[in-house]
């Protein structure tokens, strides 16, 4: 529904990544005040590459995090950049810059400067700023207008600051938080263990003996960079029904093996997996995903992750009993994430100025139901609930807005990489002779022209 009556809030967004960075530009536009609250030195997020990793346990079991970042050195993007952008501020080429269509992590960075710098919000954000606790100022108050508690400590100084804002936007991504599997006698094995959320390059593995826990995305490229240096990588995966990419770069390399999963971890240092085979390892790297987690946010048990479903979150986005007052960012995975990003602070951003408003309790209640049975009648397991890979859906959720579709350029040129990295894992990033055509009219579309700046053709 939508209102002429507009009311400026003040608003705290907790991040400033990707989600964190449109949000702040959109709540500003909409009229609200907005404060970013960020615990790192610069805007980036996820793509701020840290490699001081040495402070953070290498399992990440620390409730507060110390590295938030879990890119590798070698990291370079899945998708091409083409697609990648926020609809009015295409991620283009530029001369002196890492100019490839699949780029490195510190390209995308740079992009997210430069839409700091473009749109002028750097001067909202406080860097350094550690979020240690969010709740409601009157707990009684739910239903009604509320208000938040936001403490936060400045990294330096270590000085404690105690705000209210009229709404909170969390932000605060999903990729940093290691996702662990259980494995017997892992607490006991004696030799190192680590998640990827620290791999940073592959050099302190030289001549190790390496076993690569998860056939993931990020669990392929480590084993790629490992085999170079290391003695043995083994590649441990749920499934050995693998695709035709990594077919081809096992049987390139004598020492890469494929493994399926691990049943037990013994104190001598042997791995033994559940076909019966076994190795005596030097190191395992646990490349088995991130889990959702909010430490910071007391909501009285109204939000909670439940083997990573948050919820309940009608449209993966607003908890009923305390929205829009309070929002989540960023939560789906397996989406063309920033015009999906880009949607989602546009209705925040419009809730909150009484622009529109949300459908009654009892109807976002019974959506979430309905979500979950349809989740679970397809036998999706509770711990991909946000998982959506589906174009529809995020056309269906910017139509709460009137946010333009995805362009059908956008969606092959997404498509084609999938398919491609799927037959060449090794080269798809450089070799992409399909693409041409899509190419082609994603450049001369309007989402590249309209800033005036032609994009240079590859």
């Amino acid at each position: 529904m939508v209102s002429v009556r507009t009311q400026s809030k003040h608003v705290c967004v907790i991040g400033a990544g990707p989600s964190g960075l449109v949000a702040a530009r959109e709540l500003s536009k909409e009229g609200h005040s907005v404060v970013v609250l960020e615990q790192n030195h610069d805007v980036g997020g996820q793509w701020l590459y840290d490699p001081n990793v040495e402070v953070e346990n290498p399992l990440g079991r620390n409730t507060f995090l110390k590295v938030h970042s879990s890119i590798y050195n070698s990291l370079r993007l899945t998708s091409p950049r083409e697609i990648m952008g926020f609809t009015d501020f295409p991620f283009l080429v530029k001369k002196g810059r890492d100019m490839r269509r699949f780029p490195g992590h510190k390209e995308l960075f740079l992009y997210l400067k430069d839409f700091c710098e473009w749109f002028g919000l750097r001067g909202m954000i406080r860097f350094n700023t550690r979020v240690e606790y969010v709740g409601l100022l009157d707990s009684e108050a739910i239903g009604k207008d509320l208000r938040w508690v936001v403490r936060s400590k400045e990294k330096k100084t270590e000085k404690v600051v105690e705000e209210v804002f009229d709404a909170v936007v969390v932000a605060t991504g999903h990729y940093s938080q290691p996702r662990l599997p259980s494995i017997k006698g892992m607490d006991a094995w004696k030799r190192k263990q680590m998640h990827s959320h620290i791999y940073r390059v592959a050099e302190p593995f030289h001549n190790e003996v390496v076993v690569v826990v998860g056939n993931s995305l990020s669990g392929q490229d480590i084993s790629m960079e490992l085999v170079e240096v290391a003695k043995e990588v083994y590649l441990s995966s749920k499934s050995l029904n693998i695709s035709e990419g990594l077919s081809k770069i096992l049987s390139k390399h004598d020492t890469l093996h494929l493994r399926p999963q691990i049943e037990y971890l013994h104190e001598d240092g042997r791995v033994l997996f559940v076909d019966g085979t076994w190795v005596i390892a030097d190191t395992i790297i646990y490349c088995t995903g991130y889990s959702y987690t909010f430490p910071f946010l007391d909501t009285k048990g109204i939000v909670a992750v439940d083997d990573d479903r948050v919820g309940p979150l009608y449209e993966h986005t607003f908890p009923p009993s305390l929205a829009p007052s309070l929002s989540f960012m960023g939560i789906p995975r397996k989406i063309i994430g920033f015009p999906f990003f880009e949607s989602q602070a546009i209705w925040i951003a419009q809730l909150l100025s009484g622009k529109r408003t949300l459908p009654s309790w009892d109807d976002m209640m019974q959506s979430i139901k309905d979500f979950y049975h349809s989740r679970d009648l397809a036998g999706v397991p509770k711990h991909y609930t946000h998982d959506i890979a589906e174009f529809e859906y995020c056309d269906r959720y910017g139509d709460h807005v009137e946010f333009p579709h995805l362009e059908e350029w956008r969606k092959q040129l997404c498509i084609s990489a999938l398919v491609n990295a799927d037959v060449n894992l090794e080269t798809y990033r450089d070799s992409w002779d399909n693409d041409h055509e899509l190419l082609q009219e994603a450049l001369q579309s309007p989402h590249f022209t309209q800033l005036g700046t032609e994009a240079f053709t590859l």
